[in-house]
């Protein structure tokens, strides 16, 4: 399956940031830009970010889009209603359906590995989803390189559809799946779908070291501005600033150097953006009009050396990731 080096992501916007109509607009100026992945997940406000992308494309060629979605995360109060069960998948994926008012998703992605589910059951049931035309693929979100490969394993062993993508976080300053990720992923023919690719807006160069606040209306004074606390340091935001005004001086915005940055490593399938004004589209866009010259990579990666993290023992929290 092709998809657009693009992709159309509704983690905090839909259904909680911005009203229906806005989230319309964002979709509607996606399409016409030329992307046609989106990407959202059964957590995503609860399940209401499924409703708004469904009713948004409502009337757009389904065979011209892809959809994808995810499982694992608690969608109710039940100790049923999580992880990776064949229970939950297959009750989540329905609802799932429901919601974005479709037949099928293109690919299923395992939001995080369950260390309780066995293997196998999650596998099989991917794979009957699969069987049954529900899910054209499956994949998974931040497994580790280990936990991808013994799924791959048991799929071969097993005759179960393999997994075909794995969707982490990476940016020039999150980089920790070049280690292990990356070189499996490349060898077993498995793409990744990036995460947060302007690290939650870090690398758009809006935040300023020392300034008393956030800029207002910025993703880090909503609900979810907490988790951006590691971003939010002098340590992290003075290389930026070196980073941005390279950037700049080469006339570029931050935020599309990026992009293309991200863009450049062969493993990486499509980016997620999200925006919450349709204008956010058309800039993220230019990001793919970018040739990125070898001298200008290493200029702005020595720049935010000292706020790359490389180690991918190093983690979130769980429940602060999307």
């Amino acid at each position: 399956m092709l998809v657009s080096a693009l992709s159309y992501g509704n983690w905090i916007t839909h259904g909680s940031q911005i009203e229906e109509e806005t989230a319309a607009a964002c979709v509607k100026a996606a399409l016409d830009e030329g992307i046609t992945t989106f990407d959202t997940a059964d957590v995503y406000a609860m399940g209401r970010a499924e409703s708004v992308l469904g009713r948004a494309l409502k009337g757009v060629r389904r065979d011209t889009i892809e959809i994808f979605t995810k499982v694992y995360w608690p969608t109710g109060p039940n100790p049923n209603n999580r992880g990776l069960s064949r229970k939950h998948i297959m009750e989540s994926l329905h609802a799932s359906l429901e919601r974005l008012q479709t037949d099928h998703v293109d690919l299923l992605q395992a939001h995080r590995f369950d260390y309780e589910a066995p293997l196998e059951e999650t596998m099989r049931a991917f794979d009957d989803l699969v069987r049954q035309g529900k899910v054209h693929y499956v994949g998974v979100s931040e497994w580790t390189a280990a936990q991808i490969e013994d799924a791959l394993r048991l799929a071969d062993e097993m005759g179960f559809d393999r997994i075909v993508s794995n969707q982490p976080q990476y940016s020039l300053i999150w980089r920790v799946i070049e280690a292990e990720v990356v070189p499996m992923s490349q060898k077993e023919g498995v793409g990744q779908i990036v995460w947060s690719p302007l690290a939650q807006g870090i690398l758009s160069g809006k935040y300023l070291p020392g300034a008393s606040g956030p800029p207002e209306g910025s993703r880090a004074v909503g609900p979810e501005g907490g988790e951006m606390s590691w971003l939010l340091r002098d340590e992290v935001l003075e290389p930026v600033q070196a980073y941005a005004a390279l950037c700049r001086e080469a006339g570029y915005t931050p935020a599309a150097v990026a992009l293309a940055w991200v863009l450049q490593n062969q493993n990486v399938s499509s980016a997620i953006v999200g925006a919450s004004r349709p204008e956010q589209i058309a800039e993220n866009v230019k990001a793919l009009d970018i040739v990125l010259e070898p001298d200008f990579v290493e200029a702005i990666e020595k720049a935010l050396e000292p706020a790359t993290l490389f180690d991918p023992g190093f983690t979130l929290s769980p429940e602060r990731r999307p």
